[in-house]
């Protein structure tokens, strides 16, 4: 199974093995905080792809099918 979670939200003993999917570290947060088993930031979407989705709700369909 897998689940998501924010980055900012404390480890749980149940979480199992945690993995990281992006290009950008949370900021503010210490890679022992973290608690991370893998980072995979290759596979996060491209740096021109955030900029342009730009947290806009609106625009998630297009950019959840985009190779950008």
């Amino acid at each position: 199974m897998i689940k998501l979670k924010r980055a900012y939200g404390p480890p749980d003993k149940e979480d199992g093995f945690r993995v990281l999917v992006d290009r950008i570290w949370p900021r503010g947060v210490k890679k022992k905080e973290l608690a991370l088993d893998l980072w995979l930031k290759e596979i996060a979407p491209s740096s021109s792809l955030r900029k342009w989705f730009g947290h806009d709700p609106q625009k998630w369909p297009e950019a959840a099918n985009s190779a950008l």
